[in-house]
């Protein structure tokens, strides 16, 4: 059993969360509930959990500045965000790696978050994550923020710009970067393409690919069509996605 504390300023979405908890999620145990951030604070050095599931936006406090109560080495915690933030906003948790369940929240969304934290179990790469999120959400641009990238068991953290081709390696994904390393990644190439969607330097040219459209040096029609990238990479281009490559590099 994974002891659980649920902070959120509205009554109704912490009992609301704590009923789907107690139907769908019998691994945990919900401790404390919790009205607002201090009140967490307390409920978190008491009953030392495994799992913080906390509300992003309260009145007083955004959920963010939980970090700021705690030292690093005292985040031995998981946290799983619930927010209402629109898809802009979210961009910044797809960035960051950082699970999120969406208000209202449903069912479904939280079992597998809650299957994602059984499986990871690790909170000591929260706290990179956690303070890439605050950085994250506080750069408007997309310039700014850093994408972090699960690698085996360490992360890395990239500038989208840092990324000049992805490539498909079945469940796993190859990074070529623009210093001319490669880095496997432990994502498959959709989670690549949801998290860079917003990203207008991307663009999925093929089953097994994605490009920085700012790295593209030429495209060559023959041979069913592909793309030179700087670097002397190449990558694969479908017939439906031309029309799109050619109007995007304009």
């Amino acid at each position: 059993m994974y002891t659980t504390i649920i902070i959120d300023d509205e009554a109704r979405a912490r009992n609301l969360l704590q009923a789907v908890i107690e139907q769908y999620c019998p691994q945990l145990t919900v401790a404390a509930l919790c009205e607002d951030l201090a009140t967490g604070v307390k409920a978190i050095k008491k009953y030392k959990p495994s799992l913080v599931l906390l509300d992003i936006e309260m009145p007083g406090h955004s959920g963010l500045e939980l970090l700021d109560f705690f030292n690093d080495d005292e985040i031995n915690f998981s946290v799983i965000f619930t927010t209402a933030y629109n898809e802009y906003a979210l961009q910044a948790f797809k960035f960051s790696a950082i699970d999120y369940l969406l208000k209202p929240i449903q069912h479904e969304q939280l079992v597998e978050a809650v299957e994602r934290f059984v499986k990871r179990q690790d909170a000591s790469t929260q706290v990179a994550q956690l303070r890439t999120l605050q950085s994250n959400l506080g750069n408007n641009t997309w310039q700014e923020k850093r994408i972090v990238v699960p690698s085996g068991q360490a992360l890395k953290f990239y500038k989208p710009a840092d990324i000049i081709m992805i490539k498909a390696e079945g469940a796993y994904s190859t990074l070529h970067l623009a210093d001319g390393a490669t880095l496997l990644a432990s994502k498959n190439l959709k989670h690549f393409e949801d998290v860079l969607a917003e990203v207008p330097i991307f663009l999925r040219t093929h089953k097994s690919f994605i490009v920085n459209l700012n790295e593209v040096t030429e495209y060559v029609k023959s041979d069913g069509g592909y793309i030179k990238i700087k670097g002397g990479l190449t990558a694969g281009i479908s017939p439906e996605k031309v029309d799109d490559f050619l109007e995007r590099l304009r």
